[in-house]
């Protein structure tokens, strides 16, 4: 279950972005919140220069007491101004959170929401290419960081440098000598601040990058669990486990050193050189050339300088982690859709009989296959009439789930068309295309919501729109494919059914998956296998279940089982990405010794399907229940 045994995520990235690129990355994200950060800027800034206003106070409260004839009543008049700084400092400070916060949120989850929409429109070869984990530590944690730089990183480090700089002024005017002595501990921060945004940069890189591997491994762990418990590796998958979250760590802790490092350093050097500029201030006193109350306001000036310069080193490091981040999320934002809706699509009806299906001199080669490898299919040349039902026959490995992937375009052909209703698929909007053909997976995918919603999924639009019309329809699909144990469940079709669906078997996952494929009521309907979880006499019942109600819709099966063949109109034959004969299964069996062969493959199923026929299974196990 580690990740560090298989290749590491194929990541696209493109030229490095400086920090000012990256925001202009977000761009899309902020309309309507620039004066709201602005705002909280400005009001942060106040509360910066209200909190260099208080040493000024302080300095002048310091030379009035001690001057000869000071007045008491000065100490009162320094309290309230000081007072009243204080409590506008808090009221600042509490207006840049309400500016901010609600605009950074919005923000966050504009972001996510544009990411998700991506993820939609993104081929599925871009879905087998990237782990899981790696997208949603981009969906979540990145976007997560983002938000938390937005309402703070982003304001405070501006605030933190306009308050040194105006606090150095402020030195200056007070000691130019002592603002010298100060500004020297400045010169080492600022040749090791190069050194460290590189060093940190590679670093968070490399942590978001692992954090994201590790999330993966704890998906495929969390949905593979009845997997590792049946085969007693829960030990290995934890020490697989263990080996990503030690080299995760390790990433960190090397990460928090050099973030460390250069706060020691900007820590460090303030305080030596306030040291030194204290002696110096000393003497300068005692020479009478600076007051006591310019020494206690120039030492109560580095006091409030303090929090910006240690902050500086923690808000660049958060500045290039939320960098990061963005790239991160640009990434995907950045891979072309290859996949998508023509640019003039064609209205109007197919130019064909409507539910045609028809495939011309189609070559496929997967996006990751090298141009000069051979393609997976090869000149596939088959036409289905409207209202047939197909099956496609093959070796593992012939190509057969590759050739009906084509046809709602989850991948595009590398040569040659794919007609539906006469029309190439690829002139079709996409939620057009996929509103006339509907597909069922052999590996079904169920969301965790309720058996109603999960087959009403793809059903028309004016159909939901009608709650009798809605039911009229989920009873049908549900009985065409033999799901009445749905309404058996506790809450009957309200049930919540889990993650994937893992809470009911197989077959009655294949069951609901196959009934939302009919619920859509397509023109063509694509079944990839979708029934191999069944026995043979409730797959029989289905496929003929399935002719009856959907007599008009054309299909095109992809069949592993005699049983399922010899339902069929034609089957076409599919070796070496090549179609080699198409006819009845009779017509075949007679002429074609490939076919021969390959329906001899399917022997298992055959003597299932005696000891089916036998009543058999029956009377070993009392029922006819599905293979789980």
């Amino acid at each position: 279950m580690s990740t560090s045994a298989r290749p590491s995520l194929r990541r696209v990235r493109g030229e490095e972005r400086s920090l000012a690129e990256a925001l202009r990355r977000l761009s899309p994200y902020l309309e309507g919140i620039r004066w709201r950060w602005g705002a909280g800027l400005a009001s942060a800034m106040l509360a910066g220069l209200v909190a260099l206003a208080i040493p000024q106070v302080i300095q002048q409260l310091v030379n009035s007491v001690l001057r000869p004839g000071g007045d008491a009543s000065d100490v009162w008049t320094a309290v309230a101004i000081m007072t009243v700084l204080g409590v506008a400092e808090g009221a600042l400070v509490y207006l840049r959170r309400v500016f901010i916060l609600p605009p950074a949120a919005g923000v966050e989850n504009r972001a996510r929401v544009a990411l998700f929409r991506r993820l939609q429109r993104l081929p599925v070869s871009f879905h087998d290419s990237w782990p899981s984990g790696q997208l949603l530590s981009r969906s979540v944690g990145d976007l997560s960081l983002l938000r938390r730089w937005i309402a703070f990183g982003t304001v405070m480090f501006v605030v933190s440098i306009v308050t040194i700089v105006v606090g150095l002024v402020l030195l200056f005017a007070t000691s130019w000598v002592l603002a010298l002595i100060y500004l020297a501990g400045a010169v080492p921060i600022m040749w090791r601040s190069f050194h460290f945004r590189n060093d940190f940069r590679a670093a968070s890189r490399l942590s978001q990058d692992q954090a994201g591997d590790l999330a993966t491994t704890v998906e495929e762990s969390v949905h593979g669990i009845r997997v590792l418990k049946a085969f007693g590796r829960g030990g290995e998958a934890l020490e697989g486990f263990r080996g990503q979250a030690d080299t995760l760590r390790g990433t960190e802790v090397h990460k928090a050193a050099v973030l460390s490092k250069f706060i020691s350093l900007i820590v460090a050097l303030p305080e030596t050189v306030i040291g030194l500029s204290l002696g110096v201030g000393i003497y300068l006193v005692a020479t009478g050339d600076l007051t006591v109350g310019a020494v206690a306001g120039f030492f109560a000036t580095t006091a409030v300088l303090a929090g910006p310069v240690e902050s500086v080193g923690q808000l660049m490091g958060m500045s290039l982690s939320a960098k990061t981040a963005i790239d991160r999320h640009a990434e995907v934002m950045d891979t072309p859709v290859d996949i998508a809706d023509p640019v003039a699509p064609r209205t109007g009806g197919a130019t064909g009989i409507p539910g045609a299906l028809a495939f011309r001199g189609v070559r496929f080669r997967y996006p990751d296959v090298p141009e000069g490898a051979e393609p997976l299919l090869r000149d596939i040349t088959l036409d289905l009439r409207p209202g047939e039902t197909m099956a496609l026959v093959g070796l593992t490995g012939s190509g057969k789930s590759t050739l009906v992937q084509l046809v709602p375009r989850l991948y595009d052909v590398t040569a040659g068309q794919v007609l539906v209703g006469g029309r190439d698929v690829r002139e079709y909007e996409l939620v057009e295309l996929r509103r006339r053909v509907s597909i069922a997976f052999e590996d079904s995918t169920l969301f965790s919501d309720s058996i109603r919603n999960n087959v009403l999924l793809g059903a028309p639009e004016q159909v939901l729109a009608d709650p009798a019309a809605a039911q009229e329809l989920l009873d049908l699909a549900l009985d065409t494919a033999q799901a009445q144990f749905a309404r058996r469940l506790p809450e009957g079709l309200d049930t919540e059914i889990g993650e994937e669906g893992l809470s009911l078997s197989g077959g009655q996952r294949q069951r609901i998956a196959l009934a939302r494929a009919i619920a859509a009521r397509p023109e063509v309907l694509v079944l990839d296998d979708p029934l191999s979880a069944l026995d043979v006499r409730t797959e029989e019942a289905v496929t003929r279940r399935l002719r009856s109600v959907l007599a008009g819709t054309t299909t095109l099966i992809v069949a592993h089982r005699p049983s399922t063949v010899a339902l069929a109109d034609r089957v076409a034959v599919l070796q070496d990405g090549r179609i080699l004969d198409v006819g009845t299964h009779a017509e075949l069996l007679a002429r074609s010794a490939d076919y021969r062969f390959i329906i001899s493959s399917f022997e298992a199923d055959r003597s299932i399907e005696s000891v089916m026929d036998s009543g058999g299974i029956t009377a070993m196990t009392g029922t006819e229940g599905d293979r789980a």
